[in-house]
């Protein structure tokens, strides 16, 4: 099974691969649409601004084969921005649609608080989580963001909590999202990683 990376520019493109290569897993980065449509599995890492990525998507014709994908039933991983644009919109784009595949907005974090929310923190389990199998409740993950979708629906299988509670790992049918960065969160984000190639085997 080999992991197909939407690459539309996101510096951590290269970090997400060795994470994956650590792993054993075979990977390939891609902006060709006809590739995205032929994929075992897809993963769309993100960082950076909203903007930037749906404008990429639909600049590089991607965003209707990647929604096809999903709903033909690829197992789907989106990392950081990649769990935001599964959402309607982001009011850091609010002009921007997202891919509109799960309900919700993705909203500013709390300005009560140090922004962007960066570092280490931890989860707190809403319902079993296949992604989350074999990670110890108190692991700590690595975030980078100064937006979340904060209206959990029941597709949240996590929360994190920074100024407000926030979705921080979603699951739904073959979508897989994670607020943070597992290719930076050592040893749990490793084995987030391996759950979701066994999942998605």
């Amino acid at each position: 099974m080999k992991v197909t990376i939407v690459d539309y520019g996101a510096g951590n493109v290269p970090s997400v691969e060795r994470a994956l290569q650590r792993l054993g897993a075979d990977s390939e980065r891609t902006t060709s649409p006809e590739l995205i449509s032929k994929a075992e599995a897809l993963l769309l890492p993100g960082v950076g601004h909203y903007a930037a990525l749906v404008r990429a998507l639909d600049e590089q014709n991607l965003r209707a084969p990647v929604i096809e994908a999903i709903r033909q039933g690829v197992p789907f991983l989106g990392i950081c921005l990649g769990l935001q644009v599964l959402y309607e919109s982001s009011e850091e784009a609010s002009e921007l649609r997202g891919l509109n595949l799960l309900p919700g907005k993705v909203c500013a974090l709390p300005a009560t608080v140090k922004l962007p929310h960066m570092g280490w923190n931890q989860l707190a389990a809403k319902r079993e989580s296949r992604l989350l199998e074999g990670i110890a409740g108190d692991s700590y993950f690595y975030f980078a963001h100064s937006f979340a979708l904060l209206d959990s629906d029941g597709s949240t299988a996590a929360t994190c909590t920074h100024g407000t509670d926030f979705a921080a790992v979603v699951e739904k049918q073959n979508i897989f999202a994670v607020q943070f960065h597992p290719e930076k969160s050592g040893e749990p984000g490793a084995r987030l990683l391996r759950n979701f190639l066994r999942l998605a085997a």
